[in-house]
């Protein structure tokens, strides 16, 4: 059966990039799309609300993601992220059909299980929400490219509600990761995934239990530069934009976003409330 060849014509270079994940991880993929892509505008949505999407059934995060992708077409998005693991792994067939083909969506999971599949990894640990280890997706993109990896993932679920709490460079968090990672899971990867866009803001204190034992890998660069290869493919790249406008929508105002968010992107944010 031949692939629909996609026709997005009917969308412009100036439209924003629409980006939504369950809280603050998702900030580490649009920090990391505005230096790739210093010209975009976007539209971030972060459903504080509903946090963490890791604790809620398969049903439930479809609806959120279904609801958060529809307001973003109404937003004018001329591409949606979804930038977090819990709801590609739960979500993305869902959200794609929410599409309809309109616009280009990209999630988190697959650019990084490629990437991963053709360089050189024998052992690949994944550490990530409950409901995306239960949905094997991991395993099962990488391992679609390359059946000779071994994939062992890892369910940290103590991690989110930290990082969303505010405990970065704490006692608990380091006291959590040592748990995690000291998993006989995870005793012999030579490679790990950080398979939840929360983690990445614990990069440092995750590298700093493995010392150079283990390469640990930066998803949010992945997937912006996945971003920039398809916006670019279909000439949609916004090439000359001094003022980017960077806009904020939240299901619950939550002090440490307001936090992240003014240290990712500047002391002028505009966030709003949005309860869908």
């Amino acid at each position: 059966m031949k692939t629909k060849k996609q026709n997005y014509s009917h969308l412009s270079k100036n439209q924003p990039i629409g980006i939504f994940d369950s809280g603050v991880g998702g900030l580490t993929v649009a920090k990391e799309i505005k230096r790739l892509l210093p010209n975009e505008d976007l539209i971030y949505f972060g459903d504080t609300k509903h946090l963490p999407y890791g604790e809620k059934s398969k049903e439930a995060i479809i609806e959120y993601s279904t609801k958060i992708t529809n307001f973003l077409l109404q937003q004018n998005c001329k591409a949606i992220v979804i930038a977090c693991n819990t709801a590609t792994a739960n979500a993305l067939n869902e959200v794609m059909e929410s599409v309809a083909g309109k616009v280009p969506v990209i999630d988190v999971i697959n650019p990084v299980a490629e990437k991963v599949s053709y360089e050189i990894h024998n052992n690949v640990g994944v550490i990530a929400t409950k409901a995306t280890v239960n949905s094997g997706l991991y395993k099962k993109s990488i391992r679609k490219h390359n059946k000779w990896i071994k994939v062992d993932e890892l369910a940290t679920p103590l991690l989110v509600p930290a990082i969303e709490e505010g405990f970065k460079n704490h006692p608990i968090t380091h006291a959590i990761i040592y748990n995690y990672l000291s998993n006989s899971k995870l005793k012999n990867i030579e490679t790990l995934i950080l398979g939840c866009t929360h983690y990445p803001l614990l990069i440092d204190e995750i590298k700093q239990y493995y010392g150079n034992r283990v390469r640990v890998i930066d998803s949010p660069n992945i997937v912006a530069n996945h971003l920039k290869i398809i916006l670019d493919k279909y000439n949609l790249l916004h090439d000359h934009n001094p003022k980017p406008n960077y806009h904020f929508y939240l299901s619950d105002l939550t002090k440490n976003f307001e936090k992240i968010s003014k240290k990712f992107f500047g002391k002028t944010i505009d966030l709003e409330l949005k309860v869908l």
